[in-house]
């Protein structure tokens, strides 16, 4: 693999500390070598020096340079699969300790940026707008579910006409407004956490992809410029694991992204958009995701594909999805557009776990991965050191294979 800088974005315009970190060159050691430095490894090797152990940690292109510095920044509630279906599927003890990880996740976020002084402009709410009228129903028996089963009596629901007062749309039927959910800067974040495993001692190398790996106790990885030696590997890797993994590859499918950001808009008609400073996504089944930035564009986000290439127009590709939930933006132009892509898996639940003793991964977050890559790497280091119990949870929950392979 080629390694790039980061490609053009909103994010990268507005990035604080894009900084070089060396290539590997020559042989290191090291108790931990973490592959992937997007949120997964980057909280892990965070959590793991935190714990005493020296830790290397390689990357392919830049730090955040995958779906970590391009995705919408939302931090939602939950999981993919919401909790009646987790409770059907898994049992109420397994969906009620799901539930209670992903309340870590949002929580831990928001530990770390006020640790580590990130400055990644992050703010509270999200507004989840039903496509359809059995979408809205949906949404208010999950906030009733919430409310009475999980203690979470922080999701309300807005009618149609309540809705009209909030947004600058009629594409959608009634909402549900999450006042605990969260949004921020994705690559700013990333970028922050790569400054605190500097701090903390982790040995950053960025444009260092591995291209193979074996052996145990001590593991050894091997890059174009040199080699690792570690007693434990991670493999955070997520849709950019390509062919280093066959094992994890099966359970994972990639598929691509796409934002924009628009000219800025001017106060009025941002108020006009969306009133409230929340971030915003439907429930179509490509959803569509939007906000407001601080100096008045809309960063919004809609459309999938499944090809290794990203269309050669991408601002053309996003401006229908756009235009369908606000036509009256037709007037205005698009200053910048980027994709990004994620894996998501069969069963849309994280997927965490070990190749023998020595390697740990996870992957597939299926559109929720800023806060849960965080926990996972915080999860990660907890059963590197010998408590298992929380990674566990997620390990037993391992998705089917999707057919054909990769």
């Amino acid at each position: 693999m080629i390694a790039e800088a980061h490609p053009s974005s909103w994010y990268v315009a507005t990035a604080r500390g894009l900084v070089e970190h060396p290539p590997l060159s020559g042989t290191v050691s090291a108790d931990v070598c973490v592959v992937g430095a997007g949120y997964t490894g980057l909280s892990a090797a965070l959590h793991l020096a935190g714990r005493g152990y020296s830790v290397v940690l390689l990357e392919a292109q830049r730090v955040g340079w995958g779906a970590s510095g391009r995705n919408g920044g939302q931090i939602g509630t939950g999981l993919r699969r919401d909790e009646a279906w987790l409770e059907a599927r898994f049992g109420r003890d397994t969906a009620t300790d799901l539930f209670r990880l992903a309340e870590e996740s949002k929580a831990l976020v928001h530990a770390l940026i006020t640790k580590h002084e990130i400055d990644c402009e992050p703010g509270a709410g999200q507004l989840v707008c039903a496509a359809k009228p059995a979408h809205l129903d949906a949404l208010k028996r999950r906030a009733e579910k919430l409310a009475v089963d999980y203690d979470y009596p922080h999701q309300q629901c807005v009618s149609k006409a309540g809705l009209a007062d909030m947004l600058g749309s009629s594409a959608y039927c009634g909402a549900s407004l999450d006042t605990r959910a969260a949004y921020l800067h994705p690559l700013n974040y990333a970028l922050g956490l790569a400054r605190a495993c500097s701090a903390a001692g982790v040995r950053i190398f960025e444009r260092s992809a591995v291209s193979g790996y074996g052996g145990s106790g001590p593991v050894t990885l091997k890059t174009a410029g040199g080699e690792v030696q570690a007693r434990f590997m991670v493999l955070a890797c997520n849709a950019h694991l390509d062919e280093l993994e066959p094992r994890l590859a099966t359970t994972i499918m990639p598929i691509n992204n796409f934002l924009v950001a628009t000219a800025p808009l001017g106060d009025k008609r941002c108020r006009e958009l969306i009133r409230d400073p929340v971030v915003v996504h439907d429930t179509l089944f490509v959803l569509n995701y939007f906000r407001l930035s601080a100096e008045g564009r809309l960063i919004f986000g809609g459309g999938e594909s499944y090809r290794r290439r990203f269309p050669v127009d991408i601002g053309s590709f996003v401006r229908p999805h756009l235009l369908r939930i606000f036509p009256q933006l037709g007037d205005v132009s698009i200053d910048y557009a980027w994709g990004g892509r994620l894996a998501i898996t069969m069963n849309r639940m994280p997927h965490l776990g070990r190749l023998g003793p020595d390697i740990y991964f996870a992957q597939g977050y299926s559109g929720h991965g800023v806060a849960m890559a965080t926990l996972a790497g915080q999860l990660i280091a907890e059963a590197v050191s010998g408590s298992v119990e929380r990674f566990d949870v997620f390990a037993r929950l391992a998705p089917p294979p999707f057919p054909g392979g990769t």
